[in-house]
């Protein structure tokens, strides 16, 4: 091996590592857990030094595990969660949160309480807007922007830094003010594709202070992707991560974006050139991001973007998603009342619960297609926090319908297929989306920890009617993170070149079993039976008053 890249992962629970070598070859992998602070009224906050220790520990593991020298690693690159950080002018935390602590310096992406500040952006119907389909969404930081001068003014005033977490830590490994085209065009209203800030926009919504100080606070100069930042490491990174001073770290990527880029350039079996435009991402992780690659821009309502290099630089953009998506599942199993024997059956046979359920589960339909059959009578739209999109609702809450008072580990496989189900006629309403628009994808290319289950895999490729590939690497986001860090050194010489030398496809899904395809388009009825009842349920009962207003804790 001649040379290795170091891709760091930030999600919503822990901090990854991951060592690759210039093939994309896996070498090492190291994980630690981070704070998150959950408070009533959606509420949900962490600290920026609490992620840089974790990253720390993180990439000190992965060498140890490596066995590598530190000259061998000749880049680093960093993705994490759209959360927003606040520093003050000193680069010091600055706190987000009620409590007055300074260490809850992030008010995490799924943090719902700027959801009234959405409704006052979105209801400028500002041009800007166009290219997040139309509506704004809480999880983004022009509401959060908002809601900290509304409710927290003293920190607004104070802060003298306001970063993507992406940005925060390549700022914080080289003492670059540089931000990522994908950061703040993603989830900052930046116009990449006429490469300035808008204006009348900020005065519009109410955040004028931005223009004021020609935007010192939330970023004057923006880089593409994997552009070297600063002179590398400072000697004070170096010495925290044990590597050497002066080591490329390229500018940084949203989480999903850097495991759609470690997913759908990979090399097939074909060996043909790999057009970008013709797969589809799919990253289910906490939520689920699902990212379509064009050569021209395409408004697609409800869907955020077109968004110019938001991942592939010199591409748009086109950005679905789903807010619960791992959450949602996870929250089905531990709410059903085997939760308990499944969990001591998992941890007697040393794997994770969902293992165990899928091993039942395949046991009993014989093949992953039929699998679906098992939640014939039972029903999920999943959508505990909302829906990102095509409907732009956050509102929008969770239903099942068909519960029994079942309480046996069969039960609780019914609800697992149910929920997936769900997840997946969510995945197939935003592909029609893109459809209607003329964005037609040929392929998927799922990433993220769900991506390795078949059984996964076989519903949304069933559902959707497209083949789901999984992607040759098991760390597609960590290999998205590295490929920055190896074009920040240099040892590639673009993205492109980087995804095709350092990433391939593997398994793909197999065709439906006959009967799943009307199957699945019965039961997507319901679905929408489903949706129609959330919707009519909530406006039926618009006016009356909340006990607990804001839904403060009740105890």
């Amino acid at each position: 091996m001649r040379q290795a890249f170091i891709g760091i992962d930030v999600g919503t629970s822990s901090t990854r590592a991951g060592i690759f070598d210039e093939n994309g070859v896996l070498l090492a992998t190291a994980k630690h857990p981070i704070a998150v602070w959950h408070e009533a009224g959606d509420i949900v906050e962490q600290s920026s030094s609490d992620i840089w220790a974790a990253s720390v520990s993180a990439v000190r593991s992965a060498m140890a595990e490596a066995a590598i020298s530190p000259e061998l690693v000749k880049g680093i690159g960093f993705d994490a969660t759209c959360s927003l950080v606040v520093l003050d002018r000193h680069g010091e935390p600055l706190t987000v949160s009620a409590s007055g602590d300074n260490k809850r310096n992030v008010i995490v992406w799924m943090d719902h309480r700027a959801i009234e500040e959405a409704r006052l952006i979105n209801d400028t119907q500002d041009e800007v807007l166009r290219h997040v389909g139309g509506s704004i969404s809480p999880e983004m930081e022009m509401p959060k922007l908002l809601w900290l001068k509304r409710h927290l003014r003293d920190s607004f005033d104070r802060a003298g830094h306001f970063f993507d977490l992406a940005d925060f830590l390549s700022w914080r490994a080289t003492g670059s003010f540089a931000r990522s085209t994908c950061t703040v065009t993603c989830k900052w209203n930046y116009l990449a594709h006429e490469g300035r800030w808008s204006a009348p926009y900020f005065q519009r919504v109410g955040l004028q202070e931005f223009v004021e100080d020609e935007y010192r606070r939330i970023g004057t100069e923006i880089v593409a992707p994997g552009t070297p930042l600063g002179l590398g490491l400072t000697e004070q990174a170096a010495r925290d991560f044990g590597l050497r001073p002066g080591t490329p770290v390229g500018a940084s990527l949203i989480d999903a974006h850097a495991g759609g880029l470690g997913a759908i350039g990979g090399r097939d079996t074909s060996g043909a050139e790999v057009d970008v435009c013709d797969r589809l991402a799919y990253i289910m992780g906490t939520s689920a991001c699902i990212m379509a690659t064009t050569v021209d821009p395409c408004f697609v309502p409800g869907v955020w973007g077109p968004y110019y290099s938001g991942m592939v630089p010199g591409f748009w953009l086109n950005e679905g998603g789903q807010s619960a998506a791992g959450a949602a599942i996870d929250y089905l199993i531990r709410s059903h009342p085997a939760y308990a024997e499944a969990s001591d059956a998992a941890r007697r046979n040393g794997v994770e619960i969902i293992q165990i359920l899928e091993e039942r589960i395949m046991a009993r339909a014989g093949q992953a297609s039929r699998a679906a059959l098992l939640a014939r009578d039972l029903h999920v739209l999943p959508e505990f926090l909302g829906n990102r999109s095509p409907y732009a609702d956050p509102d929008t809450r969770a239903v099942i319908a068909g519960l029994d008072l079942d309480t046996d580990i069969c039960a609780m496989e019914r609800l697992f297929v149910a929920g997936l189900c769900g997840l997946a006629y969510g995945l197939a309403d935003v592909i029609d989306t893109f459809r209607a628009q003329g964005v037609n994808s040929k392929l998927i290319v799922m990433g993220g920890g769900a991506g390795r289950s078949p059984l996964v895999r076989q519903i949304m490729a069933d559902t959707t009617g497209l083949t789901v590939a999984l992607p040759q690497t098991a760390e597609p986001v960590l290999l998205g993170a590295a490929m920055l860090g190896a074009v920040a050194a240099g040892a590639y010489a673009s993205l492109g070149e980087t995804m095709a030398a350092m990433s391939a496809l593997g398994r793909l899904t197999e065709p439906a079993a006959p009967g799943m395809e009307e199957f699945h388009r019965r039961k997507r009825e319901v679905y929408r039976l489903l949706r129609e009842l959330d919707r009519g349920s909530r406006e039926a009962m618009r006016g009356f008053e909340i006990i607990s207003k804001g839904r403060e804790r009740c105890c």
